[in-house]
């Protein structure tokens, strides 16, 4: 960081907090908002979401060869696998937008290509069967529908564009990831033969979706499941893995927990005090929200898009808020615009996908599936101008 950059931030921590009118009921209930959000973390995402995404990436990082990950997803790659494995990869975990961080740096650092682990990054939480069903049961089928379609054709496109924009500098890094992938550098201890390498990848993964189960039967007895799955990742591991291999894995897995959990805590905190859960308010109105988001008009759009994308949605959290809104006389346009925008993105999210892609890239990708959510909430309001809920 430049040292006028150092020196503007520094001086805006300052002024925040000497002009922050700390005995306002709304600042306090803000400041309430924020530590609650980070306890709903701790409690309810970190333990279960997030930890064993970041054991999945660590295993990434020590034992999958870089060349496996340019062949299938690198840019030299064929873009319907490299797209079609992305969007497919990202669709199965169905998991949250920060929850899917850990797994969209742990390929990227291995080598995939920026297109399809953009793609990845927005399938994963947009993606998510079971809340597009539950989005088609409470909202409607057409709301269903458009999401379903918006996020599937989303996230194939805004890799693609990703990777057309940003062209030259991930050729730079191609070649530069493949000159390091000489065979004659020290891949040694991590190299584990293909059938046990599967083997351990399909039990974490099952591991970490039966964790995060949230309906029916498996739901109910999640831990039971997800302890089996677990016996099946540790018993096998326990006789494949040497020293060195448990070493490394725990090394790349504490890599990523220090580079991305301090930036999602601090994302947290802003987002809760700026504006709180879904149902409660932080800083600013929800009426301000509400209000801004009514009717079909492209501003309403942007606003519910910007909005969803600085919101943190917990899976099918989004459905309920969506819900409320209508109620309260959102547009058609607008709550699809949301719904295209808020699982994808969050300000938490946003904060860690800069310290792995940077601040331009992150950016573009930001403004992408904004101006898409917008574009396409809008065209839906034309048709449905007006959802009526239960």
């Amino acid at each position: 960081m430049k040292n006028w950059t150092k020196a503007l931030l520094i001086v805006g921590v300052f002024l925040l907090f000497y002009l922050l009118p700390l005995g306002g009921e709304r600042v306090r209930d803000a400041a309430g908002e924020a530590v609650t959000m980070v306890q709903d973390y701790a409690r309810n995402h970190f333990p279960s979401g997030m930890l064993p995404a970041f054991v999945i990436a660590g295993a990434l990082a020590a034992f999958v060869p870089r060349r496996a990950i340019l062949k299938y997803l690198g840019a030299g790659a064929k873009k319907v696998i490299a797209y079609g494995v992305a969007s497919v990869s990202g669709a199965l975990l169905a998991v949250c937008s920060c929850t899917i961080l850990p797994l969209f740096a742990g390929i990227y650092s291995r080598g995939a290509g920026l297109g399809p682990a953009v793609t990845f990054l927005y399938a994963g939480p947009a993606i998510n069967v079971a809340a597009i069903l539950v989005t088609a049961t409470v909202l409607g089928p057409e709301l269903g529908l458009a999401r379903a379609v918006g996020a599937i054709v989303f996230s194939i496109v805004i890799g693609l564009l990703m990777s057309v924009l940003f062209r030259r500098e991930e050729d730079r890094r191609q070649t530069e990831l493949q000159r390091q992938d000489d065979p004659q550098a020290a891949e040694g201890p991590r190299e584990l033969a293909s059938a046990k390498l599967v083997s351990l990848f399909v039990a974490l993964l099952a591991f970490m979706i039966l964790l995060n189960w949230r309906s029916g039967l498996i739901a109910d007895n999640r831990w039971l499941f997800a302890g089996g799955a677990a016996l099946v990742v540790l018993v096998p591991a326990f006789f494949w893995l040497k020293k060195e291999h448990w070493r490394l894995w725990g090394e790349e897995t504490w890599d990523f927990v220090g580079r991305i959990v301090p930036l999602l805590f601090l994302g947290v905190i802003i987002a809760g005090f700026l504006v709180g859960r879904p149902g409660a308010e932080g800083l600013i109105p929800a009426a301000w929200i509400e209000a801004a988001v009514g009717g079909n008009t492209l501003l309403a759009n942007l606003l519910a898009s910007a909005a969803g994308a600085l919101i943190y949605f917990c899976t099918l959290t989004e459905v309920p808020v969506l819900q409320a809104l209508l109620g309260a006389g959102m547009g058609g346009g607008p709550a699809l615009a949301m719904l295209l925008a808020g699982p994808a993105l969050s300000l938490p999210n946003m904060i860690v996908i800069r310290s792995v892609l940077g601040t331009k890239k992150t950016a573009v990708y930001l403004v992408l599936v904004v101006v898409f959510s917008t574009i396409t909430g809008y065209l839906f309001g034309l048709l449905y101008p007006t959802i009526t809920v239960a």
